[in-house]
């Protein structure tokens, strides 16, 4: 038998269904991720040279008191009184300044205490006690990594 010859195929030109498809996945895809899109607020920043907007005290965003292991209490790396001092007058007197002047700009003062591994638990209790004294609530702990 004979096989009758194979036809060409004709040309089926430009195929408009699947570019619709493709239209339609495409614009799923960026409907979807316009919800994932966070709106940006209103940033509270200060222009230099603009007085209204100046703050009598500035405030950092968070203050890390350092307890060493020989005693020594330290504020953002500067030393605060002497090691032997139990009772803490220097930093109770920071920390009041720097929690009025918090209350005073309607911030929150983050606290952070960082002791060193070898330092004692009783230093440490101390710096506690300041803070409570000195009506300071957030306060957070961190170990200090050896250097």
């Amino acid at each position: 038998m004979k096989r009758p010859p194979a036809e060409e195929q004709p040309n089926p030109g430009f195929q408009i269904a699947p570019m619709i498809d493709v239209v339609f996945v495409i614009m799923l895809f960026f409907m979807v991720m316009a919800g994932a899109v966070k709106v940006e607020h209103e940033l509270k920043t200060t222009l230099p040279g603009n007085a209204e907007t100046a703050k009598e005290t500035e405030m950092p965003d968070e203050v890390t008191i350092g307890v060493a292991e020989n005693g020594q209490i330290t504020i953002n790396d500067d030393p605060v009184g002497s090691p032997t001092d139990k009772t803490l007058d220097g930093l109770f007197s920071e920390m009041t300044k720097m929690a009025q002047a918090a209350e005073q700009a309607h911030n929150k003062l983050l606290i952070t205490v960082q002791a060193e591994e070898a330092a004692r638990y009783e230093r440490v209790i101390n710096v506690l006690d300041v803070l409570a004294k000195a009506k300071i609530k957030n306060v957070t702990f961190a170990v200090a990594e050896p250097e």
